[in-house]
This record gives C-alpha cells, sequence and structure tokens, in this order.
C-alpha cells in the first residue's frame, strides 16, 4: 500500500495480494488476518507475508512457525 493511497472508512478485513516488498488491495478493509495465529493486523501495521503461500504474519516468529510447516 502506497503512502497516497487512502483507506476508506470500512472497517472490515481487507483482500490483499501480497507482492516483493509491497501488497495491492484488491478488497478495501481495516486489517487482515494472520494466518497463524488468526490476529487482525491493522494495514497500516503489515510487515510480514510470504508471496508464495499469499499470507500474512502478525510477527516474525508467526512467519518462521508457517515455515517450518511448510518443510
Amino acid at each position: 500500500m502506497n503512502r497516497i493511497e487512502r483507506r476508506p472508512a470500512d472497517a472490515g478485513e481487507a483482500k490483499v495480494e501480497y507482492l516483493d516488498g509491497d501488497f495491492r488491495i484488491v478488497r478495501p478493509g481495516a486489517f487482515v488476518r494472520c494466518a497463524v495465529t488468526g490476529q487482525a493486523i491493522p494495514l497500516e501495521e503489515l510487515r510480514y507475508w510470504s508471496v508464495d503461500c499469499q499470507e500474512a504474519y502478525a510477527t516474525p516468529a508467526a512467519s518462521m512457525a508457517r515455515e517450518s510447516e511448510r518443510r
């Protein structure tokens, strides 16, 4: 999400396409869910995701847990 893109007032879950180093909002919303913990992640705080799995992660530990499961 670019800084110039404005998030709508919709407080629902967003649908996001995860790209290398960035993401694109497919359906507007305020948050995405962590694929491991189910925790809501505000789009402004989204830092960890997998391009291959198209999943978001709340923390680096959640990302590593998913990577361990994939192996």
